[in-house]
């Protein structure tokens, strides 16, 4: 585009602006290829449309958007509720590419109460409503089946898809199937049921599905007793049972006061990333929760969170059919809609319904946030350092990260492990064992101060990439000692950190700084059970070298007396019978196998000093 055609772009969008009216409506901005790039809704359409084109503009997508914008058009509405609502339907019509994303590829099932004369009732996934009613969808499948039980054990609907009339039935076409025999079905195809009283029960269902259990219950209660004053008590026994399965039902599902009758609840959060939005929506009738579903939104112009829920309850309350007058947000909304009222809730039970759906949206982030780690376990990793990152506000991700652990008894046999671990995972290849050369006697802090200095002193001669986190296994005396190596002597800036046990000896705080402080951090969590399965493996690693090395002492000491038997003699013999005492009781032939005639002969005279070859 020349600079004359962006000045004449710039002056019809200008003038286009400049008209609009100050009243509550949609916009619509189109692309040089005559497609709708963004669909939005204000209250004053010409305040809102201009900030799109100010200077200080400062979003990169949306200088984006405006840089590909064309032309402009808008729809005036009467209300701020009707601009909600053609913006809803105008994302749908035309899926604009700038516009908020609902990342909702599942089709979930419904319940269907056909509208046949003798209705069916049944469990769907295709939504056709010239062919009944439907309720629903259901997000949790047991929860449905478990409705879809009790309305088939009280009202006993039919099964069978015959195109049951009243003259059909008059007519005798039909036979009872086998669901009559087992009395799962009152058959209505040769009039054991009524047509009236049939439709009565499919009503009382259709009271049930919408969550009205307590107007059913009151309704079979008064029936209930009304049989019995008419000493029908038979009749009395069977509605009693019915109420039964209801009232039990009923108790499992509810969760709130008797008070709340009708009410939708809204909640939202973001990912690690804010790039994606979950959106939690539950809708409570007559004291239940008969709705509960939580939605991804994926965001393409860095929307807030206001926005993404104006945009989502029009849309969530039109799929779900609600017509609940209060609406239980998380925060204040400014906008309005008519014969609605938002509230946020701080206390009471509606406080307890929005905190559970907060719940709910934390789970559903959990969940998808599990699938996709492990289709990619590298995320996981990611997310993990990215925690341990901001936890103790690093200013590098701890992608390399290196661990030490001293390990002596009495002073005797000191030694020292470093571990490494790359990408949260053990990079066995760079594990290190250190003996001990300058501490003489227990003395652990002199110890982590030589190691610590050999190794990075020799990582800086040989220009080997420096960790990117030091983690001590021990409290602030270790951290210290550490401190004072890398930061004094050897003038290097690498963040140190400290794993403290309790008087217990078990890991209960992750130390950082200096003076060190408490990092605020679950022990429970799953980064915490990372930082401890590290300070396990450098513990590990330091003891089992330490263990081998008492071990290689004990065993090569008796060998160290016999003339003639050097360290390749004694590890050959120890590889064969592992011990003295296995050693002892092979003869000399055995022996000689392994290390030949004459030192077979010389060490098995030192080992039985009371025997003689030839004896």
């Amino acid at each position: 585009m020349t600079a004359d055609e962006k000045n004449n772009l710039d002056e019809q969008l200008r003038i286009i602006v400049q008209n609009m009216p100050n009243q509550p409506g949609s916009y619509q901005f189109w692309n040089d290829e005559g497609k709708i790039i963004y669909v939005g809704k204000a209250k004053e359409l010409k305040k809102r449309v201009s900030s799109y084109f100010h200077k200080e503009v400062d979003r990169f997508k949306t200088k984006v958007l405006v840089s590909k914008i064309r032309d402009i058009t808008y729809t005036v509405v009467k209300t701020e509720e009707d601009a909600l609502l053609l913006e809803n339907s105008l994302i749908k019509k035309y899926q604009p590419r700038y516009n908020v994303l609902l990342k909702d590829g599942k089709t979930y099932p419904s319940i269907c109460i056909t509208n046949e004369t003798f209705p069916r009732i049944f469990s769907t996934r295709t939504i056709q409503k010239k062919y009944g009613s439907f309720y629903g969808p259901y997000s949790h499948i047991g929860t449905m089946y478990a409705l879809l039980d009790v309305i088939k054990r009280i009202y006993k609907p039919r099964t069978c898809r015959f195109p049951i009339t009243t003259e059909g039935i008059k007519a005798g076409k039909y036979k009872p199937c086998l669901d009559y025999h087992i009395k799962k079905c009152d058959a209505p195809c040769i009039g054991k049921i009524s047509l009236s009283d049939y439709s009565a029960r499919i009503q009382q269902a259709k009271e049930i599905l919408k969550g009205n259990t307590r107007y059913v219950c009151q309704l079979l209660y008064d029936q209930m007793n009304k049989a019995a004053e008419e000493l029908k008590f038979e009749e009395a026994e069977e509605i009693k049972k019915q109420y039964q399965l209801i009232e039990g039902f009923r108790a499992k599902s509810e969760v709130v006061s008797n008070t709340i009758k009708d009410i939708d609840v809204f909640s939202i959060i973001n990912d690690d990333t804010s790039k994606n939005a979950y959106i939690n929506y539950m809708h409570i009738m007559n004291g239940a929760v008969n709705q509960a579903f939580t939605f991804e939104y994926k965001r393409k112009l860095e929307e807030t969170d206001e926005e993404l829920l104006l945009l989502s309850i029009p849309e969530i309350r039109n799929r779900f059919g609600s017509k609940a007058k209060e609406i239980v947000v998380p925060f204040e909304l400014n906008w309005q809609m008519e014969n609605v009222s938002f509230i946020v809730p701080q206390k009471g039970d509606k406080r307890h319904l929005l905190d559970l759906s907060l719940m709910n949206c934390k789970q559903y982030r959990l969940d998808r946030l599990k699938q996709a780690e492990k289709l990619n376990p590298e995320q996981r990793q990611t997310r993990l350092m990215k925690e341990l990152q901001n936890a103790l506000k690093l200013e590098h991700l701890p992608i390399h990260i290196e661990c030490f652990d001293n390990s002596n008894i009495s002073g005797t046999d000191a030694v020292a492990g470093c571990v490494v671990f790359k990408n949260l995972k053990p990079s066995k290849k760079d594990y290190r064992k250190y003996n001990i050369k300058t501490v003489v006697g227990p003395d652990d802090y002199a110890s982590m101060r030589e190691v610590v200095l050999r190794r990075y002193s020799r990582m800086i001669e040989e220009n080997s990439p420096l960790p990117d986190l030091i983690i001590t296994d021990g409290g602030k005396g270790q951290m210290e000692v550490v401190r004072q190596v890398i930061e004094d002597e050897l003038h290097l800036a690498i963040p140190i950190a400290g794993l403290a046990k309790d008087n217990r000896h078990r890991t209960n705080e992750l130390l950082f700084g200096f003076p060190p402080q408490t990092v605020g951090m679950k022990t429970d969590s799953e980064l915490f059970h990372i930082l401890t399965r590290i300070q396990d493996e450098v513990h590990r690693y330091a003891i089992t070298f330490h263990r081998d090395k008492r071990s290689k002492h004990a065993l090569h000491s008796i060998f160290d007396e016999i003339p003639g038997v050097g360290d390749k003699t004694a590890d050959a013999l120890m590889k064969k019978w592992k011990s003295v005492k296995r050693l002892q009781m092979a003869d000399l032939q055995q022996i000689a196998d392994v290390i030949g005639a004459k030192k077979a002969e010389i060490v098995y005279n030192y080992l039985h000093p009371t025997s003689t070859i030839n004896g």
